[in-house]
């Protein structure tokens, strides 16, 4: 490995010579000099690793040298070595953007500390993160063989996820193939969980061993807090929003609201009409058909005209609880950029309102857009991409700005969730049905569905998950895993133009294991 070089500048540089044996026996390359001008020069003619530089000398001072240095090479860390102890100087030192701050008498400890913080960190730290993910692979692979329940799904798609940030910030560890090729065989094992135990946690809504599912989370989070005289409550769907896309999110978030994070189980499937509407309702979708039956006379499930009712929805939820409103229920769907930025600019207006429900379509319109975008593909090409661009728009999004100014609200409560998240879907399953089968690609209903059983879970009688009837001959069949059906009919045509794009309606952990947010604001 290339010795790194240091520039140690210092007036008594001579007292210093201990320190810098200590550091050559450390494996370092040190140069010095006594003053600024000469260390301005030596950083012209020469490329050195970090520069050690006295903030007191003869002719320019540190200060002064600090800043004609990051002219010539802004990106070279500096760390500025002083008697001074007053606070001022600190600031103006880090305003000029050094890279750490050390008090004389300085310890070879302390510089040998400062030198791997600055240089060796990263390589350092992702020696550390290669040893914990493996112990934490080696532990899931473990738990893989057990007899697992909905919370220990849980965990264990929270610890993926968690490996999955980590590994994006570590880019130099190569174990992203290892971490994809596990969570592709935990989704295998989740969706055998799922086929055993769904149907049962459909019936016995609510029981001890049953996670807290879609129908549950308006009741159980959003209601609690309607009762309460303290300030108004937000109530934010943000549509297709994985873990992992929260989790970018919360990061900007932490730093103006108390966060609490629960988690729960989306219905199946795990698509806009009919997860959205169950969240709105607090209904399965047979029991939605009974109150709502033209609902599903589209055969093909358009996202747009299914979600018309959403508002009428929660306000028959809160009658039917018995939950009184001091003042009329409030509700927007943000679909465009200019009706987000005009509920920012009016969200003051709600600082009174009991219950305010506002849907964000953006991340689905991504992932949708993504399939038909060959911009999209090249700016999100895999997963971490995905999860950059999320942070992108909202960094500057108008609904960070709204949450900002909610947060200002005394008092203001906030709900956050979603109706199901999505799955970057690789592999392609064959399927075959009638000319009237629904075009979804995760999932399906219709007349005589024929898939592989690898590939799909099939839904003989729709009453047993819950689901609307549509006929009496009608079936449905969702998808496992990452998996989306196609049609015989220019079977390598679609095969090859849904290919990694970011679906939803199937089950996978990444579709069905959702995050439930409540943020307090700090005011």
């Amino acid at each position: 490995m290339k010795k790194r070089r240091v520039l140690w500048v210092d007036d008594e540089i001579e007292l210093l010579k201990s320190h810098i044996i200590f550091l050559t026996e450390k494996g370092y390359d040190v140069d010095s000099t006594t003053n600024g001008d000469d260390a301005v020069q030596r950083v012209k003619e020469s490329n050195y690793d970090i520069i050690f530089l006295d903030e007191m000398m003869p002719g320019i001072g540190g200060l002064e040298t600090l800043a004609k240095i990051k002219e010539i090479k802004s990106n070279i860390p500096v760390v500025m070595v002083t008697k001074n102890e007053e606070e001022s100087l600190m600031h103006d030192a880090i305003g000029s953007k050094i890279s750490d701050y050390l008090i004389k008498p300085v310890l070879p400890s302390q510089l040998l500390l400062v030198l791997k913080k600055i240089l060796e960190s990263k390589q350092i730290s992702g020696q550390y993160v290669a040893k914990d993910y493996l112990q934490d692979f080696n532990k899931i692979s473990m738990r893989l063989l057990d007899n697992l329940d909905y919370g220990d799904w849980i965990d264990i798609y929270k610890t993926l996820v968690d490996w999955e940030l980590e590994l994006d910030i570590h880019t130099e560890v190569e174990l992203r193939q290892s971490l994809l090729d596990q969570k592709k065989e935990c989704n295998q094992e989740f969706a055998k969980f799922i086929e055993r135990n769904y149907k049962n946690w459909v019936k016995n809504i609510g029981d001890y061993d049953t996670p807290p599912l879609t129908v549950e989370i308006v009741e159980k989070y959003v209601f609690p807090h309607l009762q309460k005289k303290e300030g108004p409550v937000f109530f934010f769907v943000i549509d297709c929003l994985r873990l992992d896309q929260w989790l970018i999110l919360e990061k900007k978030l932490n730093e103006i609201f108390n966060i609490k994070k629960d988690y729960y189980y989306s219905i199946l499937p795990t698509a806009t009409p009919y997860a959205r509407n169950s969240l709105f309702s607090g209904l399965f979708p047979s029991e939605i058909e009974h109150y709502y039956p033209d609902l599903w006379q589209n055969k093909n499930d358009d996202e747009r005209s299914m979600n018309k009712y959403e508002k009428d929805m929660l306000q028959a939820l809160l009658d039917r609880k018995k939950v009184k409103l001091r003042n009329d229920l409030k509700y927007i769907k943000i679909i465009d950029p200019e009706v987000g930025r005009s509920f920012e600019q009016n969200v003051n207006s709600h600082k009174n309102t009991n219950l305010m429900a506002v849907v964000v379509n953006f991340l689905d319109m991504i992932a949708h857009g993504r399939s038909d975008s060959e911009l999209l593909k090249e700016i999100a090409p895999d997963e971490s991409a995905y999860r950059s661009l999320t942070n992108s728009w909202f960094n500057h999004s108008s609904l960070l700005n709204t949450f900002k100014v909610i947060s200002n609200m005394p008092g203001a409560k906030v709900i956050v969730t979603t109706d199901h998240g999505s799955i970057r879907a690789l592999r392609g399953a064959k399927v075959l049905g009638d000319k009237e089968a629904s075009t979804n690609l995760r999932f399906k209903f219709g007349r005589n569905l024929k898939a592989e059983e690898k590939n799909a879970v099939f839904i003989k009688d729709p009453q047993d998950y819950k689901l609307p009837k549509r006929g009496v001959t009608i079936s449905y069949i969702i998808a496992k895993e990452d998996y989306y059906f196609v049609y015989p009919t220019d079977y390598h045509k679609f095969l090859s133009y849904y290919k990694d794009s970011f679906q939803h309606g199937g089950i996978s952990m990444e579709e069905m294991i959702l995050p439930v947010i409540t943020m307090e604001s700090k005011v």
